[in-house]
């Protein structure tokens, strides 16, 4: 059983909670091995859709490194899928949503910044201040945030390490909704069930189309071959949600 995080099935969703508010949810190597863990079984497990992320308490979603483990010569390995078992996943083709319910600091920024959608309370707040403590932002940000928000923007960011609250994250354009601290999970599990209202596999397509042809011309990243578009147009599901749309029907969808 995991230690530093939990893992709660819902249905086709699975809540993945990172669990040490004690340190603000501060990451060392064995909650990291965890969650890669928690999150290699949800992208293996063919009944879970959908996942959300959060931490623990009110306090916090994560605070990042656990730079006080590290302080005190506590090792230990980062998984290959990165850290919180997120921010070097990138086969993953189901969609992550974190549910931001506090500080979200270095590596907690970098989780929330590798997840599809971003729900904060209005009490969360952004930073990656690496730079503060002679450090980096290695887990994706430097790379991330350019992309989700434009060059400027994050570099105001990148090179100041300065806090910044849900709502302005809202009006840079990486965090989707901001609601009360109260409402944040149900927030999250309704963006969640909206997903869950379309077929899998077209869910799955669209999101491995986006992040390939990022990099990519216009031209080319429309004309680009794709294994999700390909596994879509001969899944069964391909020929229910028409059919269900002619017989007024919601569809049932399979994942197959």
């Amino acid at each position: 059983m995991p230690e530093f995080c939990r893992a709660e099935r819902d249905g086709r969703l699975l809540v993945v909670t990172i669990d040490r508010p004690e340190v603000m949810n501060a990451v060392h190597p064995l909650a990291n091995m965890e969650l890669a863990e928690i999150f290699d079984e949800f992208c293996g497990d063919p009944d879970l859709w959908v996942a959300i992320i959060t931490g623990a308490g009110e306090r916090a979603f994560c605070a990042g490194n656990d730079l006080k483990f590290q302080a005190s010569g506590g090792r230990g390995e980062m998984p290959s899928t990165g850290f919180g078992g997120l921010t070097s996943r990138f086969d993953n083709v189901k969609p992550v949503i974190a549910a931001v319910n506090g500080l979200a600091m270095g590596g907690g920024f970098e989780i929330a910044l590798a997840c599809d959608l971003i729900v904060a309370a209005e009490t969360a707040v952004f930073a990656l201040p690496e730079p503060r403590v002679g450090l980096a932002a290695l887990a994706g940000g430097m790379h991330r945030l350019p992309r989700q928000i434009g060059l400027k923007q994050a570099m105001g960011l990148l090179l100041t390490g300065r806090r910044i609250s849900a709502e302005e994250g809202a009006r840079l354009g990486f965090v989707n909704e901001v609601v009360p601290a109260t409402a944040l999970l149900d927030a999250a599990r309704r963006w969640a069930e909206q997903i869950l209202e379309c077929a899998p596999l077209s869910v799955r397509a669209s999101k491995q189309a986006v992040m390939d042809g990022l990099g990519l011309p216009l031209e080319a990243a429309m004309s680009a071959r794709y294994p999700g578009i390909g596994a879509m147009f001969k899944s069964e599901d391909f020929q229910e949600g028409p059919r269900a749309f002619v017989e007024k029907r919601p569809p049932q969808w399979k994942g197959c």
